[in-house]
């Protein structure tokens, strides 16, 4: 039959006893009386069934039992600690851990992040970049995520309404001109990511040229690399509208036709259900959401 835990008040009596080897000093440790030490350690003995410590003239010593059992509780006791002090103590809570889709990260969340650093000054970040992962990172406390947000037992908001639109350099490589027009396409690059469900196929086909190969081309597992190759006049990428903002306001892209189509697939905040939510996981939330919205508010007036 599976023994019972012992409390854990007894087991702390029991390891800082062990440390010192005397009960007058675990108790001093402990600011308790001598006799409730050395009663908390009998009823410790008496559960676990054999003795722990040796009662000498001088002070104690571990019987085999109790050497065997110390490291176990010290390690337990000290890893305990060290959880409820990243989560509730020393004034301070552990950073907010973020995974984050690594082309949002670099085009869109960096350049706002230090406004929400002046508004919540006390509230600690960390990132990390994801690529296309199917399951929550239990080390993460949220993610940005991008795909139809039809992810299991998350909870999720979603950030962009993107429109897809080719993208290239205003120079090709060896000085070639951008395609006028898609039918140019058959004569480029195409630039590929894979893991979006709406790439090429999916933009020629809804915009009438799915009789144009769209096998051919690079294949890259991020956008922000099929981008850099873009931008670097090595073929055309298919960019999403919330990522290449700055890049076509900056001269580094141009879209060479007009031809754009909405896409279901977007950036999404994710968070883990039934668990721990970190203290400062719902401002971040707010913040961000509130951004998001901010963003697409303007893309709305910019159209009109």
């Amino acid at each position: 039959m599976k023994k019972r835990l012992p409390p854990l008040n007894w087991l702390r009596s029991f390891e800082v006893s062990a440390r010192h080897l005397n009960f007058t000093q675990a108790a001093s440790e402990l600011n308790l009386t001598q006799a409730a030490i050395s009663q908390q350690i009998k009823g410790l003995e008496s559960q676990l069934g054999v003795l722990l410590f040796k009662r000498l003239p001088r002070g104690l010593e571990l019987t085999k039992a109790g050497r065997a059992y110390v490291p176990v509780v010290h390690e337990s006791i000290e890893r305990l600690a060290e959880v409820t002090d990243e989560l509730f103590g020393k004034g301070q809570t552990r950073p907010l851990t973020i995974k984050t889709n690594l082309i949002f990260f670099v085009t869109w969340l960096s350049s706002r992040l230090g406004q929400f650093r002046t508004l919540y000054p006390d509230v600690n970040l960390r990132f990390a970049s994801n690529i296309w992962v199917e399951e929550m990172d239990k080390e993460s406390d949220m993610e940005v995520r991008h795909g139809l947000g039809e992810w299991p037992d998350v909870k999720c908001d979603r950030l962009t309404w993107d429109e897809l639109i080719p993208v290239c350099s205003p120079t090709l490589a060896n000085g070639e001109m951008p395609p006028n027009s898609p039918e140019d396409l058959s004569r480029c690059t195409l630039l590929h990511v894979v893991g979006y469900n709406e790439g090429w196929g999916y933009w020629l086909k809804q915009t009438g040229f799915q009789a144009l190969d769209s096998s051919q081309g690079i294949q890259f597992d991020t956008l922000i690399s099929a981008l850099n190759m873009a931008k670097r006049g090595q073929g055309i990428a298919l960019g999403r509208t919330s990522v290449i903002e700055e890049m076509i306001e900056t001269g580094q892209l141009i879209a060479p036709f007009e031809q754009r189509m909405a896409t279901s697939e977007a950036f999404h905040l994710i968070s883990p259900v039934n668990q721990f939510e970190h203290p400062h996981a719902e401002i971040f939330r707010s913040w961000l959401i509130k951004e998001a919205g901010i963003a697409r508010e303007q893309v709305i007036s910019s159209n009109i």
